[in-house]
């Protein structure tokens, strides 16, 4: 008898952990983890809020240089897949740790596959190599859409069940891109070629996109060496550019100093924004009135 007890006790044991690892495997598949916070509007755009989507990088912090907190690896053990942006200095520094986090969780790069502005790229056998990847692709409405597009079908094999609401809001969202694409090209279509400076080269993918030509006084994460200022200054002076454009999460002290030069002033844009159609037709704004 007590022999038939202790099996039956173990049975529902057995049930119980087998039916807390099904649920805790549920609980992953409704978990999606991204880097910034562009991606969390992507990922919304295209399901709502059928996932808890975990942010890497919270506001107001740097993707160059940011530390993850231990409850964020935490967070990460709940997740079914990573989105990367793909060539963000955090994501590099950080992705050994957090596939040891989540060995299960699926790493997809939304970046693979587009238009890359880079430093330097070689054919090597079967693959490309790239070095020096500006990583500012969610700027560009044309690449948004592209990146969308894996978006939509990773949460739809997670959700297969969903895919064919998650097409509707896709294709809607692919026409807030078309849209958002052609009224910033009328709106820049009288200023192609202008130049204009920024602190750290955000703009690259927009620039490259709407015909215009961005300098910047930070290369490849480094502070800005004397001859480079000196040259920019005199850039600046020849072109009577009197604005120095900041990303809100760096140091504005460099950019004071150049502006100074100048005798100009500095203003802050957030590319980081989480209302993402809103801040390019913002930044457009701010270029246009300054040109």
């Amino acid at each position: 008898m007590k022999r038939i007890i202790l099996l039956l006790v173990m049975a529902t044991l057995f049930a119980a952990c087998g039916n807390q690892k099904k649920e805790e495997k549920s609980a992953a598949a409704d978990v999606v983890t991204v880097s910034i916070l562009p991606q969390k509007t992507f990922v919304e755009k295209i399901a709502g809020d059928d996932f808890e989507v975990n942010l890497l990088i919270p506001p107001g912090s740097s993707p160059a240089a940011y530390t993850l907190l231990p409850s964020q690896l935490k967070d990460i053990t709940r997740s079914a897949i990573w989105f990367r942006i793909g060539y963000i200095g955090f994501e590099h520094s950080w992705s050994d740790k957090i596939a040891q986090a989540n060995s299960d969780m699926k790493v997809v790069n939304i970046s693979e596959g587009l238009d890359l502005i880079a430093d330097k790229m070689e054919q090597h056998g079967d693959h490309v190599h790239i070095d020096g990847v500006d990583p500012h692709v969610w700027l560009s409405p044309v690449l948004v859409k592209q990146m969308a597009k894996v978006i939509l079908d990773e949460l739809s094999t997670l959700k297969p069940e969903k895919a064919a609401e998650y097409q509707t809001n896709y294709l809607r969202f692919v026409k807030e891109c078309d849209q958002l694409h052609v009224d910033l090209k009328n709106q820049l279509k009288d200023y192609a070629g202008r130049k204009f400076i920024v602190f750290h080269p955000s703009l690259s993918y927009y620039a490259r996109e709407y015909g215009l030509d961005q300098h910047s006084l930070e290369t490849g994460g480094k502070e800005p060496t004397p001859q480079l200022l000196r040259n920019v200054v005199d850039m600046a002076k020849t072109e009577g550019i009197k604005i120095v454009y900041i990303q809100s999460e760096f140091d504005r002290e460099h950019a004071r100093v150049f502006a100074d030069e100048i005798g100009g002033e500095i203003i802050q844009i957030w590319p980081l924004n989480p209302e993402w159609e809103e801040n390019l037709r913002h930044i457009t704004e701010i270029l246009t009135d300054n040109f």
